[in-house]
């Protein structure tokens, strides 16, 4: 299991290829708040719900000075299908070696129809404009999240 993270951190840089071909780093939302979500595989009922809540409610989050950005270790071909047919309108990230996961402590054991299994879970941070994070969730359900999340952060 990786060492997550710290409310107070530095958010470990990542640099990512995007659902649409180019390369997404988090140093590009310096100055800015983004939250940063994992999610296990698109296009799955729960990640589906996750990410339609998030675009659902993008419109609120960037108003209060906030970008969403979804990773997972899905390819870029299989983004790509799922922002299409979904009308994601955020950058969904390829890890597929999982390294950016495991060094935001989003990647480890977990528990999936009642077996013990490796990857993804399902986690959100929420990185200051300055870099730190103000906020890390791990294991996180899909649906009612970005509700929550809304409402801790104070967005209307």
């Amino acid at each position: 299991m990786s060492d997550r993270l710290v409310v107070g951190s530095p958010a470990p840089d990542f640099t990512l290829p995007s659902a649409n071909g180019d390369d997404v780093s988090l140093s590009d939302y310096a100055g800015r708040g983004v939250v940063v979500y994992f999610y296990p595989k698109a296009a799955t009922p729960g990640c589906t719900t996750e990410a339609c809540d998030f675009r659902d409610n993008l419109g609120s989050l960037v108003a209060a000075g906030y970008a969403v950005v979804g990773i997972s270790s899905d390819s870029t071909g299989a983004l790509q299908e799922f922002a299409a047919d979904q009308h994601l309108t955020f950058p969904l990230l390829s890890d597929t070696s999982n390294a950016t996961a495991q060094a935001w402590g989003a990647y480890g054991e977990k528990q999936l129809n009642g077996q013990t299994v490796t990857g993804t879970i399902r986690s959100t941070v929420v990185v200051d404009p300055d870099g730190s994070v103000r906020l890390a969730e791990y294991g996180v359900d899909a649906k009612g999240h970005v509700a929550r999340l809304r409402e801790t952060l104070g967005v209307g």
